[in-house]
């Protein structure tokens, strides 16, 4: 069974992002970018799962400019056996990522699809869900515990009020959670075997597929700055000031 995993390159999660100053989004020149951490958990989830001898071959996707090789790359030294780069200088939003995924899905027809939940950038939790529909696809999102096994996969996800395990039917979509699992650790020796495993790209006219922008965005801006706490003499002048000042008693 193959299982095809969607990566997608971010500013790296140390670095404090800066807006622009015409605020028409983020700042990204000269800043460290890595792989979105969701993704890096569906990643390390789908090498596991061909260690233990339920999946066949990995295979790491991402869709954006040329220097998302090297978020690939990373994907490989982490154990992933091959990549596909869908290369477009074009602002992708959720829709025309998951219409690419659809794309290279149908041309892999991969078992099982896995997605980090959620990019730390745009926060936007919507392309596993797209993509599932687009493949008319049972979908899991969430997962903080994945089985496969007969065809199926037992898939424990994380809910309001606590946990739900769901049974998928396979090829289906999954969508990963933070704890479900800890990334290993990258060595350089699989650092250098990534630099020789195959890595495919193509370009969206390739694939068939429109990426025309439906959203726009019309402003960027940073949350405005907390005021500074004060100190009160007593629990009296505290009560006093949360009902009067702040309003939340």
């Amino acid at each position: 069974m193959k299982v095809l995993v969607a990566v997608k390159r971010v500013v790296d999660f140390n670095v404090k992002v800066r807006v622009k100053s015409d605020n028409t989004g983020v700042d990204i020149a000269n800043v460290k970018m890595s792989m979105n951490p969701f993704d890096e958990i569906a990643v390390e989830e789908a090498v596991r799962l061909k260690e233990k001898g339920v999946a066949t071959e990995v295979i790491a996707v991402s869709c954006g400019v040329a220097q998302c090789q090297e978020t690939l790359r990373t994907a490989m030294a982490i154990g992933a056996d091959r990549a596909i780069l869908v290369e477009t200088a074009d602002e992708l939003q959720p829709l025309s990522v998951a219409k690419l995924l659809k794309a290279v899905v149908d041309k892999e027809q991969p078992g099982l699809v896995i997605l980090g939940k959620q990019a730390i950038d745009d926060d936007c939790n919507q392309t596993g869900q797209m993509l599932a529909a687009l493949l008319d696809a049972p979908q899991a999102t969430f997962a903080s515990k994945v089985e496969v096994a007969d065809g199926k996969a037992k898939v424990t996800r994380e809910v309001d009020g606590g946990l739900e395990t769901v049974s998928v039917t396979l090829p289906a979509v999954v969508t990963t959670d933070l704890r479900l699992n800890e990334p290993r650790y990258v060595t350089l020796p699989n650092i250098m075997k990534a630099k020789k495993k195959q890595l495919d790209t193509l370009k969206p006219a390739d694939l068939g597929v429109d990426i025309k922008p439906h959203l726009k965005i019309v402003k960027v801006t940073e949350p405005p700055k907390r005021s500074a706490g004060i100190k009160v003499p007593d629990v009296a002048t505290l009560v006093a000031k949360l009902k009067n000042e702040a309003k939340v008693i």
